[in-house]
């Protein structure tokens, strides 16, 4: 699923999400002193990318997704390491823990894939009542204006052993874009093709603001420079 540039990225994205959501692990320079470490929530964990970098760094992390096969694979690798990840296996439509987080994530442009709109607006919405007051939600996200200036229809490229083709496709006025993924590896052929509804910036910052959250920070990247033409991706920050 990821190449080596998104492993090698993982400490500079924990390092925006701690930013980002304000949180300082250390008992000495917080105001008042800490009681428990910050607890994240990792919406559409996956294989645990993000969620074991951040149990590395001492936060509570709560991981969640609906692939129970991801969530194997990040089990024995926080165990390997001794992490205590508490990693469910749900939906992410249907999970709440009301006022639970400090801070909730979901990265790696997971978000965009329900039939209804609406399972999108309930997503953020129980995101919401899962948070703290003054807690975050962090998005990392494929925005439509990126999409759009980068489109590609085909590309070629090696991963994990595989020969690796993508086809896409821009349907309904650029709401959603078809993937169509092709691996190929010793003579066998596996494909994959999902739709994925493309959010402009303005457009993720309504919803979010319609799911409850009283303001929302845009960025282009990690280091929090603006969301503009020199955007590297589309990082969207709620805050409750």
């Amino acid at each position: 699923m990821f190449d080596d540039a998104h492993w090698a990225e993982v400490p500079e994205v924990a390092d925006g999400i701690t930013r980002l959501s304000r949180l300082n692990l250390y008992n000495e320079t917080s105001s008042p002193p800490l009681k428990s470490a910050p607890k994240i929530l990792d919406l559409c964990c996956g294989f645990g990318r993000i969620s074991i970098e951040l149990a590395r760094r001492g936060f509570a992390v709560t991981g969640v997704d609906i692939t129970e096969s991801y969530l194997t694979a990040a089990k024995e690798d926080a165990s390997y390491e001794n992490l205590n990840i508490d990693y469910i296996n749900a939906d992410a439509r249907d999970f709440t823990k009301p006022e639970y987080f400090d801070t909730a994530v979901n990265l790696y442009t997971s978000i965009g894939y329900f039939a209804d709109p609406n399972d999108e607006l309930l997503l953020l919405s129980n995101v919401y009542k899962s948070l703290k007051s003054g807690g975050s939600f962090i998005i990392e996200t494929l925005g439509k204006e990126i999409a759009v200036w980068n489109f590609v229809e085909t590309e070629w490229f090696e991963r994990a052993g595989y020969t690796v083709l993508t086809e896409y496709e821009v349907l309904d006025s650029w709401t959603f874009l078809k993937n169509r993924w092709i691996l190929l590896k010793d003579g066998k052929t596996i494909e994959k093709t999902f739709i994925q509804r493309l959010y402009a910036a303005s457009e993720l910052r309504e919803l979010l603001l319609k799911a409850g959250f009283s303001k929302v920070e845009i960025y282009g990247d990690w280091n929090e420079n603006p969301y503009n033409q020199r955007a590297e991706r589309l990082i969207v920050v709620g805050r409750k």
